[in-house]
């Protein structure tokens, strides 16, 4: 007989079994299928939900597609940040399709994932814009459930945290630290989940965060997430403004002081 005592999403999961579909084949195929050569794409990448990140850089002729991310669903484009260089992908949004990209992006030759996605104000009495390094996420999503056991929050990588501990100072902005709520749902944010997430001290609601570090945990890859609070969810008034060029600038000098720590 089938268990019928929990969802589906939580039945049948062997988290030590390896998986029959895996990522390196996907992107075999992807590359015959489309003539595209084999080559390696950025060691740090960036996931960029809102595509503000993106498309700026586009506007500034400082981005161009890579030749060798054979990805059916996306394109990867390419800068350089400070001299270095980087890869993104814009308008991931989403837990299950970031958890796609993470996969493919670290057989392709990717060795740290970060995410830089908007987020709506859980605390109160932050200063909005802001940031936020989320340490963990509350696992309120399908995706982290394939990946690991059921628990209430999937943690940041503990070493990366702390190896960012000061790496935020000298920025003119904050970057605060502390946990977001990862939901599949948006539009079902209500009223008491809210005040019941606020209560946890839950600082920021997403939609990719608790994915992201439960695939980090069970593949034992360096992700770290980012929530940029720059909206109230609508609820009165003027939401939503992420600052100068769409909060671009201001997201490109967080992944250039995290860049910059992690490479010394």
């Amino acid at each position: 007989m089938p268990d019928t005592s929990n969802p589906p999403v939580l039945n049948d999961k062997f988290h030590s079994e390896p998986p029959v579909f895996r990522p390196e084949n996907l992107l075999r195929e992807g590359r015959r299928q489309r003539g595209l050569a084999k080559g390696k794409i950025p060691e740090i990448c960036l996931l960029d939900p809102d595509g503000d990140i993106l498309r700026w850089l586009i506007r500034q002729n400082r981005a161009k597609r890579s030749p060798f991310w054979a990805c059916y669903h996306t394109n990867l484009y390419v800068f350089e940040q400070a001299g270095r260089q980087f890869g993104i992908i814009g308008n991931a949004v989403g837990a299950s399709f970031a958890v796609l990209l993470a996969e493919q992006l670290f057989v392709s030759g990717c060795n740290l994932l970060i995410s830089i996605t908007s987020a709506g104000q859980i605390a109160e009495g932050l200063k909005t814009p802001c940031f936020v390094l989320i340490d963990k996420a509350l696992r309120d999503e399908g995706t982290s459930y394939h990946y690991l056991p059921v628990s209430d929050y999937a943690a940041a990588p503990a070493g990366l945290l702390a190896q960012l501990s000061d790496a935020f100072t000298h920025l003119p902005f904050p970057v605060l630290r502390g946990p977001s709520w990862t939901t599949d749902a948006p539009y079902r944010e209500t009223k008491t989940a809210i005040t019941a997430n606020r209560a946890r001290g839950i600082l920021a609601v997403e939609m990719e965060a608790a994915a992201l570090y439960a695939f980090a945990q069970a593949r034992d890859k360096p992700v770290v997430c980012f929530a940029h609070i720059t909206n109230q969810m609508a609820q009165a008034g003027d939401d939503f403004d992420k600052g100068e060029a769409d909060g671009a600038t201001a997201s490109l000098a967080v992944l250039q002081a995290l860049a910059g720590v992690l490479k010394s």
